[in-house]
C-alpha cells in the first residue's frame, strides 16, 4: 500500500503547488525575500516612517459560504472574500496590511480547483498591496468529503502605536455606515437553511427581486474598505471602526466603545438590500435576530466626531464611497434601535 491508496495524491499536490507559485508570485514586491515553497516566508518591511510600530495580526475563514461556492461550482471568489475580511479586521485597529498566508484543505486534491481558489487570494492580495508569501495546501480524505474544502487566512499589518484605534470615542459621536455587498461572510448557515431548505431554491434559481440568481447574490464579494478609509486614518479623522461580521450590530459595535457607552442605531437610515428581507420573510426570522446574525447592508461603521462629519463624508464621496449616518454613541451599554 502507498500514500495514494490511502487517499493522498502527492503528485496532484505537487501539480497544485506549481499552479499556486505563479499566482502568488504575481503579488510579490521588493519586500518578499523567498519563493513559494520555502519552509517559511521571509518578508522585510520598511518601517522607517514609523516612530513606534506595532504589528497587528488576525486570522479567519469564510464559514459556510464555502458550501454555496461548491454548489455553484465557483471557486475563485471565496479567497478574495477571505483576504478582504482579514484586511478589514486589522483596519479597524488602524493597521495597514503587510503580508498574507493562506490555508486550503480538501477532501481530494484537484489542482485546477486549488488554482481557482488561490486565484481569488492572489487577486485580493495584489489589489490591497498585501503579498501572499506562503501557506499550506492539505489533502485530508476522511476529514472532508471528496468534493468539500475549506479555507483560512492569516494576515499581519502594522500601525503606529499612538494612532491605533479605537481612540477618544465620546458620547455624541456619530456612527457612519458604509454599505456591504450582500452577506459578506457571515450568516450563511441561516441563509442556506432558509433559501435552500425552507424555500426550495437552488443556486441557479433566478429571482427578479434580487436581479440575479440566488447563488450569485450569496457569492457577492466581501468588500474591503481599505482604499476608502486609509486617507481618513492618515488624517486622524476616525475615532473607531467597526467591521460588522459575526454577531452583527450588537456583537460588534460594543467592542470599540469605552465602558459606560453604548450606541443607538436608526434602522430607517439606510436601504436594507432585498436579499436580507427575502431571508427574513422566508424563514420568519425576527428583526432582532436579523441584526444579530447579518450585517443588514452595512459592512463597516466609522465612529466620527460631529465636527468632522462633513470632511469625512466628502473624503468618502471623492473615493466613490456611499455613507449613511446611522446612529450615535450614547450613555449606557449595548445597542438600542429606533425606526
Amino acid at each position: 500500500m502507498d500514500y495514494r491508496e490511502a487517499g493522498v495524491d502527492i503528485g496532484a499536490a505537487d501539480a497544485a503547488k506549481n499552479r499556486i507559485k505563479a499566482l502568488a508570485r504575481g503579488t510579490f514586491d521588493a519586500r518578499v525575500l523567498t519563493e513559494i515553497g520555502s519552509f517559511g516566508g521571509m518578508f522585510r518591511p520598511d518601517l522607517s516612517s514609523y516612530r513606534d510600530p506595532v504589528l497587528v495580526a488576525s486570522t479567519d475563514g469564510v464559514g459556510t459560504k464555502i458550501k454555496v461556492a461548491i454548489a455553484a461550482g465557483v471557486h475563485d471568489t471565496v479567497g478574495y472574500d477571505l483576504v478582504a475580511h482579514c484586511v478589514n479586521d486589522i483596519l479597524v485597529q488602524g493597521a495597514l496590511p503587510l503580508f498574507f498566508l493562506d490555508y486550503v484543505a480538501l477532501g481530494r486534491m484537484d489542482p485546477l480547483r486549488v488554482e481557482q481558489i488561490v486565484r481569488g487570494f492572489a487577486r485580493a492580495c495584489a489589489e490591497f498591496s498585501c503579498p501572499l508569501i506562503g501557506g499550506e495546501t492539505a489533502e485530508m480524505p476522511g476529514t472532508y468529503a471528496e468534493d468539500d474544502y475549506d479555507v483560512a487566512g492569516f494576515i499581519v499589518g502594522v500601525v503606529e502605536k499612538d494612532r491605533a484605534l479605537p481612540r477618544g470615542v465620546k458620547e455624541g459621536d456619530l456612527l457612519l455606515g458604509l454599505p456591504s455587498e450582500g452577506l459578506h461572510t457571515n450568516g450563511y448557515s441561516l441563509a442556506r437553511k432558509v433559501l435552500f431548505d425552507t424555500l426550495g431554491y437552488r443556486v441557479d434559481t433566478e429571482l427578479p427581486e434580487l436581479g440575479s440568481s440566488v447563488g450569485r447574490a450569496l457569492l457577492a464579494a466581501h468588500r474591503s474598505y481599505l482604499s476608502a478609509l486609509e486617507p481618513l486614518l492618515q488624517r486622524d479623522k476616525l475615532r473607531a471602526l467597526v467591521h460588522v461580521t459575526g454577531g452583527g450590530f450588537p456583537g460588534n459595535i460594543p467592542r470599540v466603545l469605552p465602558k459606560g457607552l453604548g450606541a443607538r442605531v436608526r434602522r430607517s437610515a439606510w436601504p436594507v438590500p432585498p436579499l436580507f428581507r427575502l431571508i427574513q420573510r422566508g424563514g420568519g426570522v425576527g428583526e432582532e435576530e436579523m441584526y444579530r446574525t447579518f450585517n443588514m447592508g452595512i459592512g463597516m461603521i466609522a465612529v466620527v466626531s460631529p465636527s468632522d462629519l462633513h470632511e469625512v463624508e466628502h473624503s468618502l464621496e471623492r473615493r466613490g464611497e456611499t455613507s449613511f449616518v446611522i446612529g450615535s454613541v450614547i450613555g449606557g451599554d449595548g445597542v438600542a434601535y429606533e425606526d
